[in-house]
Order: structure tokens, then C-alpha cells, then sequence
């Protein structure tokens, strides 16, 4: 994915500076080609009559910059120059949808990880009010 990622990314700024188009736009267009319903839901699987799609959260963030200048100091007249970008993609399972007899189901999982933020959440909320009610009683 990140050999993809890296092609994608460097084709986009190629388009670039070959059109004068905007590396953010660039990316964008790029990226879009390749988030659709099947970066949502995977291949289905059939085994024994039932049918099970894969569901996941996908989320994509890009960014590009880009400068010109002169270098404080340069003699040379040259022209300076720069540009940037990068991105990335998160897939995170939901559950999967099952097909049996006619009848299609969505089925959650669960995945531990996204309880982390909230028992830390909890654990702060929990430090802070023991320790307000802690000057509350030494009042």
C-alpha cells in the first residue's frame, strides 16, 4: 500500500508541475479514483449458502504545498523552489454483512482498540473529580 501510495503521490505532483494544476487537486483527483464502495465493503465470500461482505470505515486525508523563492543571501539569481505532499488511508472493520434464505443482515464487530480513547477519557474525568472533591473536603 505504501509503494501504491508513494507512486500515486509522485504522479500527482508530476501532473503538477506539467499542468500548473494545484498539488492538493492533483492529489484529490487521484486519491478519488480510488475510494469508491469497494474501498467500503469487500469482496463477498460464499461458503454453504451463506453469503458474508465485509464492512469497514475508510478514511483518506491528503495535502500538498509548494514554494518559490530565493534563498536570503543567494547571489547566484537562481530561482528557489520546493514542493510537498502526502498522504495516507484508515480502514477500520465495522462488522460484515451475512445473506442466508433470502434475507441480508448487518452483524457489528467489535474491535477493542476503539475502546482505548474512551477509558482514557473516563480515567482523566475520574483523576479530575476525585481531585476537586479532594479540595472540596480540605475546603
Amino acid at each position: 500500500m505504501t509503494d501504491d501510495l508513494s507512486r500515486v503521490l509522485r504522479e500527482a505532483e508530476e501532473a503538477a508541475r506539467g499542468r500548473g494544476i494545484d498539488l492538493a487537486q492533483a492529489l484529490a483527483d487521484r486519491v478519488g479514483l480510488k475510494a469508491g464502495a469497494h474501498a467500503v465493503f469487500g469482496q463477498p465470500v460464499e461458503r454453504e449458502g451463506i453469503t458474508v461482505i465485509p464492512v469497514a470505515k475508510v478514511r483518506w486525508g491528503f495535502g500538498g504545498g509548494g514554494g518559490r523563492g530565493i534563498e536570503e543571501g543567494d547571489e547566484s539569481g537562481e530561482i528557489g523552489e520546493g514542493s510537498g505532499g502526502g498522504g495516507g488511508v484508515m480502514a477500520s472493520p465495522l462488522g460484515f454483512i451475512q445473506i442466508s434464505d433470502g434475507r441480508a443482515e448487518f452483524k457489528r464487530t467489535h474491535d477493542p482498540a476503539s475502546a482505548v480513547p474512551v477509558i482514557i477519557a473516563s480515567g482523566i474525568t475520574a483523576w479530575l473529580c476525585l481531585r476537586a472533591l479532594k479540595r472540596i473536603i480540605r475546603g
